[in-house]
């Protein structure tokens, strides 16, 4: 058995706010950094892993490099909380093993709780091999250390098989599954299938969904490959399959859901459904709380002067950082087979003064001043057709970010063609689909992130990156000729208090 270089002491150390998190991840105070979103202070953090209630803690583990912010090295950081409202940044859980089997990388995969135990499987990255087989640690003291398998737990994948990563494990009655996604070579994405009764051995029982690329709603496809796949069950033999849409040649593109049903040990899948209709949400990954719910986090990674998504960014380089988790949202089916979430309750918990309530009307030549709002804060909105929201973020006026329901469609599009007056940012706007008649709309705002909710249970994630320093201010816009209804509140949100427990090594590396 080997395992990795954690300590079990945890350091003692005061909350850190947003202030401290810039100081440290930047050489000069980054305004993008986020107080609502769980990241550590500086570094790269890709996808959400090993999401487990284990010991009265929730339990987020993440794709994190240590050293840079450069997509490579991975390692699983750790967060964990009582309440999902006070966190602690703890110790390093995983790390590659010199001369093993993860020696390039421990990659993403999900966590387990079983007799008291957290056991983690992820994903082992070696060079040479275009595969990653499936590992498995094992923790005894609340994920502060782990101790790793002697063998991999799945070391080759399936016949017929061109891409294999990302395991899931649940526990179903007296045996437990797992799902890994995969590329099939006739062209065909699938999420394949093992079941075990003792989390170490696990026989291949098939495929569990497969589907050749089909277009989703709103833009993008389910694409070849599916990385990151989870099963949510709700009860009845319903449940959704989730994946992220991942291509051979382009890499991360978007995610996805079938809604459908188990018969005879395969997924008999509805309509594809985008699962978020931004551009910046990745790598969702499911935690079953101990009150029943199902729990969501994703990867919202950065929109500056990459390339494409994982590319070297030289602005990501200047500030340090990369990457965050999303909120946590609350993950349902509905009667109709729609995936819908929300943002958890819990973050109405974190409100604070109601900055606007405000009613009224909105001409197109005349936009209705709201007020000033804080760069963290919630928002309720009833957008009538023709009419949105302006978020201004330069004292000129010139450097907004539009949320307004398009007359022709009905559709609410957020467009961030102007959110910055850094031409390195990227621009372009999504389409979110809405109900006809009102639309009752929430967006969250942190810095350089909105995540925008329909009371439908849509939602689109997007960043931007406004470099004005004047106070945030809304407006509510007509774009229409007629005068449009308006009704509007916003409060500030606390940020997260987050208690730094990581040794001295880790915080200054």
């Amino acid at each position: 058995m080997c395992g990795t270089a954690t300590t079990s002491a945890l350091a003692a150390d005061p909350v850190y706010d947003a202030e401290r998190h810039r100081a440290v991840s930047t050489q000069a105070r980054d305004p993008h950094f986020p107080q609502l979103h769980l990241r550590p202070p500086r570094h790269w953090l890709n996808d959400p892993n090993g999401l487990v209630f284990h010991d009265g803690y929730y339990h987020v583990f993440f794709q994190y490099n240590p050293l840079s912010a450069r997509h490579s090295d991975m390692h699983w950081g750790h967060f964990r909380s009582p309440d999902l409202l006070t966190w602690e940044l703890l110790p390093i859980a995983l790390a590659p093993t010199p001369g093993g089997e993860d020696s390039e990388g421990v990659w993403s995969g999900n966590a387990v709780e079983a007799d008291g135990e957290l056991i983690a499987f992820y994903s082992a990255k070696h060079t040479g091999r275009w595969y990653q087989p499936v590992a498995r640690a094992v923790s005894r003291d609340g994920g502060l250390t782990f101790t790793k398998h002697e063998r991999l737990i799945v070391a080759e994948p399936p016949a017929g098989a061109t891409m294999f990563r990302d395991p899931y494990v649940w526990r179903d009655g007296e045996r437990w599954r797992m799902l890994v996604g995969a590329a099939l070579d006739d062209g065909r994405g699938a999420a394949v299938q093992y079941s075990s009764t003792d989390l170490t051995d696990w026989a291949y029982q098939g495929i569990f969904l497969a589907r050749a690329p089909e277009p989703l709603p709103g833009g993008g496809t389910t694409a070849q490959g599916w990385e990151c796949a989870q099963y949510a069950h709700f009860g009845d033999g319903r449940g959704a399959v989730l994946i992220s849409a991942w291509d051979p040649h382009e890499g991360a593109l978007c995610t996805a859901a079938w809604p459908g049903h188990e018969e005879g040990g395969t997924f008999v899948a509805g309509s594809a459904q985008r699962l978020d209709h931004g551009p910046d949400f990745y790598a969702p990954a499911l935690l079953p709380a101990a009150d029943g719910r199902w729990l969501m986090w994703a990867w919202i990674w950065e929109a500056r002067d990459e390339e494409r998504v994982g590319a070297r960014s030289e602005w990501t380089d200047e500030v340090g950082w990369a990457g965050m988790l999303s909120l946590p949202r609350e993950l349902t089916l509905g009667d109709d087979g729609t995936v819908r979430q929300r943002p958890a309750r819990e973050v109405e918990r974190m409100r604070g003064e109601r900055r606007i309530g405000a009613t009224g009307e909105a001409r197109a030549d005349q936009p209705a001043v709201l007020g000033e709002i804080g760069r963290i804060c919630d928002i309720s909105v009833r957008l009538e057709t023709a009419g949105g929201l302006r978020l201004i973020t330069d004292v000129a006026g010139s450097e907004y970010l539009d949320i307004v329901r398009e007359p022709a469609t009905g559709e609410v599009v957020v467009d961030r063609t102007h959110a910055s007056l850094d031409p390195r940012a990227k621009g372009g706007s999504w389409r979110l689909p809405a109900q006809a008649g009102p639309v009752d709309l929430r967006i969250v705002l942190d810095h350089s992130v909105a995540e925008v909710f329909t009371a439908e249970g849509q939602a689109l994630t997007l960043r931007h990156y406004p470099v004005g320093d004047a106070p945030w201010r809304l407006q509510a816009i007509s774009a229409g000729t007629a005068p449009v209804p308006y009704a509007v509140e916003a409060w500030d949100l606390a940020g997260l208090p987050i208690h730094d427990k990581r040794p001295e090594s880790e915080r200054t590396s």
